[in-house]
């Protein structure tokens, strides 16, 4: 019996040991297989044309999808709001204003958009009488714009316009607990439109007036139209009398010189003559809101889930938004209401050259969707451009040298690797002024004062323009002189042009002025040596940014070594964009870096900037340094209602010589652009001023499909190595295991005999 009970035991020991080692060995066995496996699969999935790295969902593969990348979330994108270059990329493609300009037409040339023809302008004296086209400035009392638009034009699809059997409004009233299951516009099931109408113009106009708005041009405007004065002092009364968020229905209230003549006309009457008034009517400020639309944002529980006119805008535009979240991802999607339109096919011979006219006559937009992606910072941009992710970037300063080749004369061109791609370089002279502007209300650098001017001066000159030109620019740009950039009328180049408060003309070109007289003003100022002359305290600049303006850390280092050349100490603060507007209406800047990219091309758009009347603290305008200076501005009043000539030049150079002394800003830079597109995006013109470009855009999406595939295949000759590898450490165990399996069997026979 005992003899029987460990023969027993010696075979379920044996048994279990063989059990045990076979399952590690299968184990062993089955990882190894995963890797070979999953080299298998990987090679035909590469085989396939798919890419493990592909940042978006497998349902948008070989889809008629353009790819861009936006860095600052838009903070607006009501069309009585907004006013900032990244909501401009979204609303220009919704919104359809009475006119547009010529994609490909240099100069720029004004022409159609919801309008039916060109406005028709008539002239009158201070009696009534009308006058001719050619008539002095000074005999025009006031101008009528007549605008007829287009008849048939529909609205894209939106619940507000949804209308149920009896014709009356879905969602006004908005159904009791709706908006509980209501996140975006695109959840409310039942959507509606109507045609465009006059009326829908004039309401958008009556919005520039609304207490709760805060219009950037209402104080421009209101110079102008002399009833939105009066219409926004009685909007605020029925406001402060109305419950809070209460709508104000604005066909109640009359707007004087602005009047709907009939269904698909209306009038604009303006006080003397403005010609840049047709400049404005390509901008969003004069694009149609439905009354409709502002009664369905309007409703209690809306504004409290981004359920506004802000976040989801409603136009006839060729797109119109459908996701927005603007901290990672904003889609447009074409707008199947659009009115049609066909591509231009009036071209220079540059133009024809390069293949720009190849779509003449075809109807567009051409794209179905646009999808923007968030990228805060450059290298991921550039490494998924170059992964064919996205299919245009700009660039910076840390790829300059991998896309782009310097000839000995200063050609540009592309680099071998970029020319390999398929990569496209298109250069444009920017009609851009970037600048550091002083807040003139600071205590310290505001004022009119000869201390705080030679104060300005003093850092005017310190910080070396042409070397951050050099350094972070690659060379992409020139130094300001005033705020007119290349290309605009009263630009000067040569010495007429040179502002000498900061420069010197030697041999031929401007030289800036030494380090030591930038010293020598500031001991003027009363900062002898960088130090107050009278508490002893050293001197302290504090400039305001943004992580993607100065707020990098090597554009910091910079600027804190330029102002320590004059023994100057800069704090900069970073913040975000919305941020920092904040601080500049409040006024609570020193000193901040901003840019402004033309709205039209005249100089009236750059010297408004610094017009009194538009100064942000008191009218919430857009000259954020707050500068006031009654000549500049009687200067600026005149000129702005001139045609191109001699006088009107004259007067620009004097306003200009009173820019320069004064040096509310520290006149910066014009841009260059520089822009990569790869060979499958087609009909890209460049030129900041036209903003409503997606129309014209294509994709030849089975090229981007085939190199996308092609530049990102998976590398897989490591997965088999790492299978070698694992072969080779279990083989000398697997040979192990039999051996002891042997030794095991041979002690358990001995022992059983």
């Amino acid at each position: 019996m005992f003899l029987r009970s460990r023969l027993l035991r010696l075979a379920t020991i044996a048994a279990v040991h063989r059990f045990a080692g076979w399952q590690w060995v299968r184990l062993a066995w089955q990882s190894a297989a995963r890797v070979v496996t999953g080299g298998l699969l990987a090679a035909l999935l590469a085989a396939c044309g798919s890419a493990w790295n592909d940042p978006y969902p497998a349902a948008e593969a070989g889809k008629n999808i353009l790819y861009s990348a936006f860095t600052n979330r838009p903070k607006h994108l009501d069309p009585v709001q907004s006013y900032a270059e990244d909501e401009a990329t979204f609303l220009y493609q919704i919104y359809e204003p009475p006119l547009q300009y010529h994609y490909l037409k240099r100069p720029y040339s004004l022409i159609p958009g919801s309008a039916a023809q060109m406005p028709v302008l008539t002239r009158y004296d201070k009696d009534g009488v009308r006058l001719a086209d050619d008539a002095p400035v000074e005999q025009v009392a006031y101008t009528v714009y007549d605008i007829r638009i287009r008849e048939g034009v529909m609205y894209q699809p939106h619940p507000a316009f949804a209308m149920d059997d009896d014709g009356k409004p879905v969602y006004v009233p908005m159904p009791p607990g709706l908006l509980e299951n209501v996140m975006a516009i695109p959840d409310f099931r039942q959507t509606g439109t109507r045609e465009l109408v006059a009326a829908d113009f004039v309401y958008q106009l009556k919005r520039l007036a609304h207490p709760r708005l805060h219009s950037p041009i209402f104080e421009l405007m209101s110079g102008y139209i002399p009833g939105l004065r009066p219409l926004q002092a009685a909007l605020d009364a029925a406001v402060k009398a109305a419950a809070p968020d209460a709508w104000i229905d604005l066909d109640a209230f009359a707007l004087e010189g602005v009047e709907v003549v009939d269904r698909y006309t209306y009038r604009i009457r303006v006080k003397g003559t403005y010609p840049q008034l047709s400049y404005w009517m390509t901008m969003p400020f004069f694009a149609p809101v439905p009354r409709e639309v502002d009664r369905f944002y309007a409703q209690p529980g809306m504004a409290e889930k981004n359920l506004t006119l802000d976040w989801w805008p409603v136009g006839t535009g060729p797109y119109m938004l459908v996701e927005n979240d603007p901290n990672a991802r904003m889609v447009l999607a074409r707008n199947p209401n659009f009115r049609g339109e066909t591509y231009p096919c009036d071209a220079d011979d540059a133009d024809v050259a390069a293949g720009m006219i190849a779509d003449c006559g075809k109807p567009i937009p051409f794209i179905d969707r646009a999808v923007f992606s968030r990228e805060k910072e450059s290298i991921p941009y550039w490494n998924k451009f170059l992964q064919g992710y996205y299919d245009a970037s700009g660039l910076s300063s840390d790829n300059f040298d991998q896309a782009v080749q310097m000839g000995g004369e200063g050609e540009v061109g592309l680099s071998d690797e970029m020319r390999a791609r398929g990569i496209d370089l298109i250069t444009s002279v920017s009609p851009t002024v970037m600048y550091l502007g002083f807040n003139m209300l600071d205590p310290l650098v505001g004022g009119s004062s000869e201390a705080a001017r030679k104060l300005r001066l003093a850092l005017s000159i310190a910080i070396d323009q042409e070397e951050f030109i050099a350094v972070f620019l690659n060379g992409r740009g020139s130094a300001a002189m005033h705020p007119v950039p290349p290309g605009i009328f009263g630009h000067e180049p040569g010495e007429a042009g040179i502002n000498p408060m900061v420069y010197n003309w030697v041999d031929g070109a401007p030289a800036r002025k030494s380090a030591e007289v930038a010293r020598q003003l500031l001991a003027e100022a009363g900062y002898p040596g960088g130090r107050d002359a009278r508490s002893g305290e050293p001197l302290v600049i504090h400039l305001d940014t943004t992580s993607s303006g100065l707020g990098q850390k090597s554009y910091v280092d910079w600027l804190t070594k330029q102002l320590k050349k004059i023994d100057v100490q800069l704090v900069v603060r970073g913040t975000d964009w919305n941020r920092l507007q904040d601080k500049l209406r409040k006024g609570n800047a020193q000193m901040f870096f901003m840019g402004w990219n033309a709205d039209y091309p005249d100089p009236e758009n750059f010297y408004f900037l610094l017009y009194g009347p538009q100064g942000r603290v008191a009218t919430q305008g857009e000259n954020a340094a707050n500068y006031l200076n009654a000549e500049f501005d009687r200067l600026f009043e005149a000129m702005k209602v001139m045609p191109n000539g001699p006088e009107r030049l004259e007067i620009i150079r004097k306003m200009n010589r009173i820019l320069q002394h004064d040096a509310p800003w520290i006149w910066g830079f014009h841009q260059k652009a520089f822009v990569l597109q790869h060979g499958w995006l087609k009909n890209r013109k460049p030129g900041a001023i036209v903003r409503n470009t997606l129309k014209y855009q294509r994709i030849d999406a089975d090229l981007r499909s085939a190199q996308r595939a092609a530049w990102n295949r998976p590398v897989l000759w490591p997965l088999g190595l790492i299978g070698g590898l694992l072969v080779l450490m279990i083989w000398p165990m697997v040979r192990r295991y039999r051996a002891h399996e042997r030794q095991t069997m041979r002690a358990a026979d001995a022992a059983g005999s």
